[in-house]
């Protein structure tokens, strides 16, 4: 499992190389945009923002004009090429360097969609539950949490792939990134959220779980 440290460095190297994943993760972000009415939020908020190239999507594509965003990110290149990235919205798109944790600086129920795609699986099932308490703490009622994940294998050909994707994570965690499946649903609590979709989809062989939940408070 990669340390904090250890993701920073990586992510600080890999830079615009992580652009390179959109083949498989596309149709996953595709199917989330369907579900999270993205169109209705006011205040977002995304905990991994990555080269921006979601977000910037977002804007192009899905906000209205009031929308605001606010990115967080613990590689400074990463910051820096969402912020390069978000230039044309820069009045309403705010990216911030964190230290890894899963805290943002951010009031209570101040946002409508909390998103982190592709990076609660590169964390430990402690820090997955962290980041998601932290989405219910600053969500509104009703807002919504907007996952994609690496996930479990569905059919043989995706089983096949993630097995050698386990056994290179157990050789070096590098090899892939410090990613690993999991299952986002696992750590949803009936309590404090109410799913309203959650499924995989598997392209170039590669599956990525979709999970969109509401929060109740």
């Amino acid at each position: 499992m990669f340390s904090p440290e250890q993701a920073r460095r990586f992510y600080d190297r890999f830079g615009k190389k992580q652009d390179s994943q959109s083949f498989y993760e596309n149709p996953a972000l595709d199917k989330l945009i369907q579900f999270a009415e993205f169109e209705n939020a006011r205040a977002i908020v995304e905990f991994g923002c990555g080269t921006g190239r979601f977000a910037l999507r977002l804007f192009d594509d899905c906000l209205s004009n009031e929308a605001a965003y606010h990115g967080f990110d613990i590689s400074t290149t990463m910051v820096d090429l969402a912020k390069q990235r978000l230039v044309l919205y820069k009045s309403r798109a705010s990216v911030t360097l964190t230290s890894g944790s899963a805290t943002v600086p951010l009031e209570d129920g101040s946002c409508e969609r909390f998103i982190s795609n592709y990076v609660l699986d590169l964390l430990p099932p402690e820090q997955i539950r962290a980041v998601i308490a932290e989405a219910y703490r600053i969500l509104r009622n009703n807002g919504l949490l907007c996952v994609t994940s690496l996930t479990f294998g569905k059919g043989a050909v995706s089983r096949a792939f993630i097995a050698i994707w386990r056994t290179l994570h157990s050789l070096n965690p590098s090899l892939v990134g410090g990613c690993r499946p999991i299952e986002v649903a696992r750590f949803i609590s009936e309590q404090q959220w109410k799913i309203k979709n959650n499924q995989t989809v598997v392209s170039w062989g590669i599956p990525s779980e979709i999970l969109v939940a509401r929060c109740l408070k």
